[in-house]
């Protein structure tokens, strides 16, 4: 074919007069898309609309309040970022409640024996007896990852405190 006359188009005229079409939507996900869209929801007899995010936000609070771990801790997470976003703004974060907290050894001790944390042996004596800890709350206590190594000293006073000391496993290279 030459490229003489003979062409579809006229010389200096563009062949696609109205240029390359635009992009719809500039690196938007199928995410995106979704989440643009809105649900009709009834709560309490009363119909309503949510975005895709609000229903899965309020979805994920229901879950939470069942008591899923993994719903609660997303909720958490949502509630540190409004108070930060709500601290960014200058806005108070809480509902001014006032927090008091009482401290009394008496009832801490008293909440280790009913949860057979340190079980308590009335043939010990009454007058300061020695809390023990029970085998496997001190056994939980040293499996925890992440923990430093222990001293000599420390490892004496755990043995001390424990019942049955000879049947804990030392995570291996955490006692000196």
């Amino acid at each position: 074919m030459s490229r003489g006359g003979d062409t579809r188009f006229e010389k200096g005229r563009s062949g696609n007069p109205n240029g390359r079409p635009k992009k719809r939507r500039l690196n938007v996900s199928a995410f995106d898309i979704i989440f643009d869209k809105t649900l009709t929801v009834t709560q309490g007899g009363a119909e309503r609309e949510l975005t895709i995010e609000e229903a899965l936000e309020l979805q994920t609070y229901q879950a939470a309040l069942k008591g899923s771990k993994m719903a609660i801790r997303k909720v958490l997470k949502m509630i540190e970022k409004r108070e930060a976003a709500l601290a960014r703004q200058g806005k108070p974060t809480g509902r001014g409640a006032k927090m008091v907290i009482e401290h009394c050894s008496s009832n801490t001790n008293e909440a280790l024996r009913i949860l057979e944390i340190a079980p308590y042996d009335p043939a010990w004596g009454d007058e300061h007896p020695r809390m023990r800890m029970a085998t496997w709350a001190t056994q939980a206590a040293l499996s925890r990852p992440g923990r430093r190594k222990f001293s000599e000293r420390e490892v004496q006073n755990i043995k001390f405190f424990t019942m049955n000391s000879e049947a804990l496993k030392w995570p291996r290279g955490r006692s000196a």
